[in-house]
């Protein structure tokens, strides 16, 4: 069955935030302490998405849901770059749904939003220089590597951080034109 598409509200905010924390638990080890991953990082991506989408201020979320539930989402940031255009800030599919191409789907819908609700026609994102798959997969997305750079820490608490990970900026200059891309099937479902 396909997943569902629809644009997240405040209700979401606790289904939200444990998918983003098994994410990151899943991929960010290494970039991000154990100490955060293994903690209360549930607490913290809840209070972040909770205040994301109770005032959702020229920013959209989008949850995929199927039979069994929340499957994957993707939040993006209408004109947060005046160069780079719109954020897709987060992107996460749930790890038994990855290979299914539901990343490419949400992807393409935050593109869309992007190319409705922006000024500026351009989207950007950052992805992390140890996430290999995900740089796959944006590449097949036909994201241009633009810049490389330290990642910010989550809440801006260096603690979270271990070392000082790099991530890359991918961008599109045409929303447009990325919303109307599909990847090739080897990459379709690359986190």
């Amino acid at each position: 069955m396909s997943p569902r598409l629809r644009v997240a509200g405040p209700a979401d905010a606790e289904n939200i935030a444990l998918l983003h924390a098994e994410s990151w638990r899943r991929h960010y080890r290494g970039a991000l302490s154990d100490a955060y991953l293994d903690g209360d990082i549930l607490a913290e991506r809840l209070s972040v998405w909770s205040d994301r989408l109770a005032a959702p201020a020229h920013a959209m979320t989008v949850v995929a849901e199927d039979d069994a539930g929340l499957a994957g989402f993707v939040h993006v940031v209408f004109d947060d770059d005046p160069d780079w255009g719109s954020l897709v800030d987060n992107l996460h599919v749930a790890h038994d749904r990855q290979g299914t191409g539901l990343g490419a789907v949400l992807l393409t819908r935050a593109a869309e939003a992007a190319a409705e609700q922006a000024t500026n026609p351009a989207v950007h994102l950052w992805v992390l220089e140890q996430n290999v798959a995900a740089q796959g997969f944006y590449q097949a997305m036909g994201g241009a590597f633009v810049e490389k750079t330290t990642a910010l820490p989550p809440g801006e608490t260096s603690s979270r951080h271990n070392g000082n990970p790099g991530v890359i900026r991918v961008a599109w200059p045409d929303a447009a034109a990325l919303s109307a891309r599909r990847p090739h099937r080897s990459a379709d479902g690359a986190r």
